[in-house]
């Protein structure tokens, strides 16, 4: 099975943002979680044996746990295409899972399948609101429904409302059929975009609000943009238009600033401690780290200003010369004064 950029774009949110799945599980199960539970993700490979000693590989586009407090098992599938063979890939995959969880208990198997559900991004009236197998065993049938959640459902309005954040990348697709009108027709393509003004001023004050975290944020932009990047691709117009309003390439660099930010001050601690160790300068940990030394002075650590002390540059090397009997070079730039340097 190929993959398609609707389901690089689904895992990408789900392994990013995970939180994000919490309001679509309560939506299709019925569910009441808070939203702060724990998400653990289950091996998402799996191989299958066949006919000759051939494995295939299988990959689910999630399956994963929620503890509160009881784990509970579950496993979601994207479907932007109508597939023939999705439901006997969804079987296969429960069936994976559920025997990678499965207890022995003296003469006993016990496997537990999980909670399955397929989220359509494309769907028409043939589309059904469930689907449904149907296992005949010697002790008799087993019959369970995998629930749909369709994608056309969710206006915008709706999916705010109901904190469906996760659906937003994938919003055009309510569109899909009059995006050659909207190409076309420059009122109706302002329309579009005055829709996607208005998902951008909700996820700004989502943000502000502190519902989402700014990474959160430039992440949904970030894979509304993909989606649109391919479902769009015939028609300039729309996709210049939505991406206009929507951040684009700024926002792409934003997330990953965002997500980097705990490594990149890591690492200016590191070199902060390095110059008052007297090891380099402060124009050296700056050169290095390819920011300013007035980055470097106002970087913050757990909400205390960092300070390199005064003098510890040369006092350190002067030890370091009077223990070691070398010669060696002063530092090019002491750190003497910290007023001068901030000026």
């Amino acid at each position: 099975m190929i993959n398609t950029p609707y389901d690089d774009v689904f895992r990408t949110l789900l392994n990013d943002c995970p939180k994000l799945i919490i309001p679509v599980i309560n939506e299709i199960f019925q569910e009441h979680y808070t939203g702060n539970e724990e998400i653990r993700f289950l091996p998402n490979e799996h191989f299958l044996n066949r006919q000759g000693g051939k494995e295939d590989e299988r990959i689910t586009d999630s399956a994963f746990v929620i503890q509160s407090p009881e784990p509970k098992n579950y496993h979601m599938e994207c479907q932007s295409t109508p597939d023939n063979s999705m439901l006997v890939r969804i079987f296969e995959y429960d069936a994976q899972i559920a025997l990678d969880n499965g207890r022995i208990q003296g003469d006993t198997l016990t496997v537990e399948f999980p909670n399955s559900a397929v989220l359509f991004l494309r769907c028409d009236a043939k589309t059904p609101n469930q689907l449904k197998l149907c296992l005949k065993t010697p002790g008799g049938d087993v019959r369970y429904n995998i629930p749909v959640m369709k994608q056309n459902n969710y206006e915008i309005d709706k999916i705010f409302q109901k904190d469906l954040l996760f659906l937003i990348p994938f919003n055009i697709f309510t569109h899909e059929s009059k995006l050659p009108e909207y190409d076309g027709n420059k009122v109706k393509l302002e329309e579009l975009k005055q829709e996607y003004v208005h998902i951008r001023e909700k996820l700004e004050e989502l943000c502000r609000d502190k519902h989402i975290d700014e990474y959160t944020k430039c992440t949904i932009v970030d894979m509304s943009d993909k989606v649109i990047e391919h479902i769009a691709a015939k028609y300039e117009n729309v996709k210049e238009g939505v991406k206009s309003v929507m951040g684009g390439k700024i926002l792409e660099y934003e997330a990953k600033t965002i997500k980097n930010e705990g490594i990149t001050q890591g690492m200016i601690k590191a070199y902060v401690d390095l110059v008052n160790d007297g090891i380099i300068t402060l124009k050296e940990a700056a050169g290095r780290l390819h920011v300013s030394e007035k980055e470097i002075l106002s970087f913050k650590d757990n909400s205390t200003a960092v300070q390199i002390k005064e003098g510890s540059v040369l006092e350190k090397l002067d030890a370091f010369k009077q223990e070691t009997g070398k010669n060696e070079q002063q530092p090019k730039t002491p750190v003497k004064n910290m007023e001068e340097l901030q000026k």
